[in-house]
C-alpha cells in the first residue's frame, strides 16, 4: 500500500509540475500567434504616418523643440552674440587706426611738401643773394685787376720810354764817336765829341 500510495504521489507531482509550463507555452503561443496577427496587420503602414503615433509625435516634437530653442538662446546665440560683437569692435577699432593711419600721412606728406616749396623757395633766394654777391665779388675783383693792370701798363710804358730815351742816348754817343774817329781818320783833324753830337743834333 506505500508503494501505491508513494506512486500517486510522484504522478500528482509530475502532473502539477507540467501543467503550468503547458499553460505557460499555450500562452508564450498565443502571444505570438497575437503578434504575428498583429504585424501582420500594421506590416503596410509607416510607423511615422500611422495616426495612432501622432500624440506621442507631437510631444516629443515639442520636447526636442523646447529643448533646442533653450540650448540655442541660452548657449549658441549668447556666444555668436558675443563673438560678432568683439569682431564688429575688432573691426571698428582697426578702421579707426587705419583713418587715423591715413590722416597722419595725409598731414605728413602736407609737411613735406610745405618743406619742399620752402627749401625751394629758400634755395632760389640763396641762390639768388649768392649770385648777387659773386657778381660783386667778381665785379671787385674785376676793378682791382684792371687798375693794377693800368699801374703796370703805365709802369712798363714808363720803363719802356725810360729805356728808349736812355738807348737813343747811347746811340747818339756812339754816333758822335764814331763821326769823330771817321772824321779824324779822313784827314779833317781832331773833332770833340761836344762839336760831333751838336752836328747831329743841329
Amino acid at each position: 500500500m506505500s508503494q501505491s500510495t508513494t506512486a500517486t504521489t510522484v504522478e500528482f507531482q509530475v502532473a502539477e509540475e507540467t501543467a503550468p509550463a503547458a499553460a505557460a507555452g499555450g500562452e508564450a503561443q498565443g502571444t505570438t500567434e497575437g503578434t504575428e496577427a498583429s504585424g501582420g496587420e500594421h506590416h503596410g503602414v509607416f510607423p511615422p504616418l500611422d495616426t495612432k503615433t501622432y500624440p506621442s509625435q507631437l510631444f516629443w516634437l515639442v520636447i526636442f523643440f523646447a529643448a533646442l530653442y533653450g540650448l540655442m538662446s541660452k548657449v549658441i546665440l549668447p556666444r555668436l552674440s558675443a563673438i560678432l560683437t568683439k569682431r564688429m569692435a575688432t573691426i571698428n577699432g582697426d578702421l579707426a587706426r587705419a583713418n587715423a593711419l591715413k590722416n597722419e600721412t595725409e598731414a605728413a606728406v602736407k609737411a613735406y611738401e610745405k618743406a619742399l616749396a620752402d627749401a625751394r623757395a629758400n634755395a632760389n633766394d640763396i641762390a639768388r643773394t649768392t649770385r648777387e654777391a659773386v657778381t660783386k665779388d667778381v665785379d671787385a675783383e674785376s676793378h682791382k685787376l684792371d687798375a693794377a693792370l693800368a699801374k703796370k701798363v703805365s709802369d712798363a710804358e714808363a720803363k719802356i720810354a725810360a729805356s728808349k730815351a736812355k738807348a737813343l742816348d747811347a746811340v747818339e754817343d756812339i754816333a758822335a764817336d764814331s763821326a769823330a774817329e771817321i772824321v779824324a781818320a779822313l784827314g779833317g783833324g781832331k773833332v770833340t765829341k761836344a762839336a760831333v753830337a751838336k752836328a747831329i743834333k743841329g
